[in-house]
């Protein structure tokens, strides 16, 4: 093996055997990455779990993004709702399987990967060395494969799927819409792709770092929004619609994600407890609610109390 030098996790260069100076250069292929000695080698772990974790959040973005504009724009009496959320997870499901399948090894639900070791790996176009402070080595590699392009081969077949199906579920059975309404929900999605895509090619590392803390924030927010807006003050107003607890199970669920995506499971016996904590922010709006209701506080102030 040649001796290699690099700061750049995907370029390799090899020193002269003759007078030791800096020889040939260039960018470790596809799949692979250099090691500690600098020397291009191929990847063949498989992803830890927390890669696993952070590409399901990157999955499950369009099509919690497909539900929500689907609930928007279905209107309340439209009983195509539930149709168009099966066919989303359809969709989105069917392209996670076909990725996996595409992606190397060819034709397995399983996929090798290189171990993120810093931020640094997700972005070396800016780390191109200059050896002699004159000519700049192009490092430009995946250096976190296949993390950063699996993404956007997923996004690419969840927009195929829909394209293909979507249009004509929504023609058959959308008939509580309008014309003009009934195909909305799939232009929103011609526009969030574009956005998810660019989201994860400029911030692809700051997302593989901070996802875990995004999840639990997003849903304890959108959570109490959600039950301020259903006027939930009660364990008998949460129980009164079968679609409050279906709302209230899929937060609790993104709560256990983002903890478990936080522990990581390094220790199981100190960190499955960790998921009792699952219910704690309804539990405390509910029992809460009821003394920062506006009316309430209103009255006090004007009685004077």
């Amino acid at each position: 093996a040649v001796e290699m030098s690099s700061t750049c996790p995907g370029l390799y260069c090899g020193k002269s055997s003759l007078n030791g100076s800096l020889g040939e250069c260039g960018v470790c292929p596809r799949g692979e990455r250099t090691n500690e000695q600098s020397i291009c080698q191929r990847c063949v772990e498989s992803p830890e779990l927390y890669d696993w974790l952070y590409l399901g959040f990157m999955a499950m973005l369009p099509l919690v993004l497909h539900w929500f504009f689907i609930e928007w724009y279905s209107g309340k009496k439209s009983s195509s709702a539930l149709f168009q959320h099966i066919t989303a997870l359809f969709e989105c499901s069917a392209a996670a399987v076909v990725t996996l399948i595409v992606n190397d090894p060819v034709g397995q639900l399983s996929i090798r990967s290189c171990k993120v070791k810093m931020l640094s790996d997700w972005y070396t176009m800016l780390y191109n060395p200059s050896p002699d402070y004159v000519n700049t080595l192009h490092c430009t590699q995946e250096a976190v494969f296949p993390l950063y392009t699996i993404v956007f081969i997923y996004y690419a077949f969840c927009l195929m799927f829909m394209m293909l199906l979507r249009p004509l579920l929504v023609k058959k059975i959308a008939c509580g819409l309008g014309k003009s309404d009934r195909f909305k929900s799939i232009y929103a999605a011609l526009y969030f792709f574009p956005i998810l895509t660019v989201l994860q090619a400029v911030g692809g590392g700051l997302l593989y770092y901070a996802f875990p803390y995004i999840i639990l924030v997003l849903s304890l927010v959108t959570l109490a929004v959600y039950m301020s807006a259903s006027e939930i003050q009660s364990f008998k107003n949460l129980i009164a619609k079968k679609k409050r607890l279906v709302v209230l199970f899929s937060h609790w669920l993104l709560h256990a994600y983002g903890i478990i995506s936080i522990s990581r499971l390094d220790k199981l016996e100190q960190d499955l407890p960790l998921l009792a904590l699952v219910p704690g922010p309804a539990l405390f709006y509910i029992l809460t609610a009821k003394y920062t209701e506006p009316n309430r506080i209103l009255s006090e102030g004007g009685n004077g109390h």
